[in-house]
């Protein structure tokens, strides 16, 4: 089972426009960090996905999002796959 922490809301940051970035990092059920697992942003309106895979420490990062679009996380690992947050 994999667990994908990120904070509740997504997090606001000044540029010439609002933009936001979410971050966070993915788990097992023991608590161990993933390393290489592949965490998947889904633009709920373009369906776009953008995909980042984790650092050794299980930690991922997407930015420059727009504050507009509402977005999906999911992470995979070794055929495991987390429940998608929103």
């Amino acid at each position: 089972m994999l667990l994908l922490c990120a904070p509740a809301t997504f997090a606001q940051k000044k540029k010439a426009e609002n933009t936001r970035s979410v971050q966070g990092t993915v788990t097992v059920a023991d608590g161990s960090l993933v390393n290489g697992a592949v965490v998947q942003l889904k633009n709920t309106k373009t369906l776009q996905i953008r995909s980042f895979i984790t650092k050794d420490d299980g930690t991922y990062h997407f930015y420059d999002l727009s504050p507009d679009i509402d977005y999906e996380l999911k992470a995979d690992y070794q055929g495991a796959s987390s429940s998608t947050k929103s």
